[in-house]
């Protein structure tokens, strides 16, 4: 039975922005005449489901950590790590390289010691005190599985020092996920449900074919300790609903019998 987390402050050192980083930065900016490191490279997101599994994971996050504002959920969109990968990320987004070392997880986390109400278009290290994501998640599919199930491994564990890392893959119900030990990942191993509990964000996750937006598929999603799901909007607003029209029969049920007892017709 895993013990009850209370997100904190999370274990990766906060360093502060360096200002020779954030010099170097404006020179390359400058170089290429842009105001800012780009947000997109106008690649779409794989499909249909792919999108709204993102949205979902979103949705079940800021329900989690209603009442903190110490965190940021993001997902597809530009991650920053050093000067000479955005520097190839600018060129390729100029067309003037095939490919780029472009990296931006599906679904991340940074837990504690962030502002979470900043708006943001991409995540760059050393504009928040050198702070990595806490949790990733891939949704894995045939284009993108050897990168998700290899690639990241070595990334996510020496570089981003990415305190769990997940990948899912729909197609075929199939969950991983790893915890960081020392400078290795190790395989976290499923519970009795075959759910993967996390210690960072305090659930377990594990796959439901509950509808999201009408929508079913075998969806990823956040449960809690005892077992339930983490609900989502509709689901909230649909339990609202219920208890309403069952409070509202009983009123009804306890005048009818109040009529009864006073004989009335």
């Amino acid at each position: 039975m895993p013990k009850t987390a209370v997100p904190s402050a999370p274990e990766q050192p906060q360093v502060a922005p360096l200002d020779d980083l954030l010099q170097a930065e404006r020179e390359l900016l400058h170089k290429y005449q842009l105001h800012e490191l780009p947000e997109e490279d106008e690649v779409p997101l794989e499909n249909h489901y792919h999108r709204l599994q993102i949205n979902l994971l979103h949705e079940l996050t800021y329900q989690l950590f209603k009442n903190r504002t110490d965190f940021y959920c993001g997902g597809n969109m530009f991650l920053y790590y050093d000067l000479k990968q955005a520097e190839k990320v600018i060129k390729f987004v100029r067309g003037e390289r095939r490919r780029a070392p472009y990296k931006g997880p599906d679904f991340f986390v940074v837990l504690g010691g962030v502002d979470g109400t900043k708006d943001r278009k991409r995540w760059v290290v050393w504009h928040e005190g050198g702070r990595y994501p806490d949790v990733i998640i891939e949704i894995t599919s045939p284009s993108t599985k050897s990168k998700d199930t290899k690639d990241n491994l070595l990334l996510y564990s020496k570089v981003f020092r990415t305190r769990e890392y997940y990948w899912y893959d729909e197609a075929v119900g199939e969950l991983v996920g790893y915890r960081l030990q020392g400078d290795e990942y190790v395989p976290i191993v499923p519970g009795e449900r075959g759910w993967l509990w996390s210690e960072v964000l305090g659930v377990w996750l594990g796959v439901s074919d509950a509808p999201f937006l009408g929508w079913r598929y075998r969806w990823l999603r956040f449960y809690r300790e005892d077992g339930s799901l983490v609900p989502t909007n509709a689901e909230l607003a649909e339990a609202e609903r219920q208890r309403a029209e069952q409070a509202e029969r009983r009123l009804a049920e306890l005048e009818a019998e109040l009529k009864r007892l006073r004989g009335e017709p």
